[in-house]
């Protein structure tokens, strides 16, 4: 009897519902001066946001750099949906880190009577899948403080 092989990727799930338009929801991960106060930085965890480069197109890329116990971060990506305010997609790597082809954030927004309700799930390559852990809790500790912008 064959058993049929593990998936190549895992994936990493969170939601949080918001009492705000999607549209607000949505622009905070598009807009700089935003995701400098929920994303990264010490307002989320113990580091520093050394840059924030977004280019908020389909086909743009983006670029985070902290710096975290002493070591610099660059988490990069590309755009590759972008349809606001009910769809986002990108690519998720650490810059200089190898075996991340196939990590993607998949970000879904629904509007609901009080706001709006985001679920967003994180393909991470099989070579990952002992980090699901630490990513979901990552997300959640930053939609968190994407809850208390607002």
């Amino acid at each position: 009897m064959t058993h049929p092989s593990p998936p190549d990727t895992v994936d990493v799930t969170v939601q949080r519902a918001f009492a705000v338009p999607a549209e607000r929801v949505f622009d905070a991960w598009l807009t700089p001066r935003l995701l400098g106060q929920w994303m990264f930085g010490p307002d989320v965890r113990e580091e520093k946001l050394l840059r924030l480069d977004v280019d908020p197109r389909v086909g743009g890329r983006f670029s985070m750099l902290v710096e975290r116990g002493g070591e610099r971060i660059d988490h990069v990506g590309e755009y590759l949906v972008i349809d606001r305010p009910h769809r986002l997609s990108f690519t998720w790597t650490i810059a200089g880190e190898a075996d991340q082809d196939g990590s993607r954030v998949d970000i879904a927004i629904t509007p609901t009577s009080t706001g709006c309700e985001l679920r967003l799930v994180h393909t991470l390559p099989r070579a990952w899948a002992d980090y699901a852990g630490r990513t979901q809790q990552g997300w959640s500790t930053m939609l968190d403080a994407l809850h208390a912008v607002f």
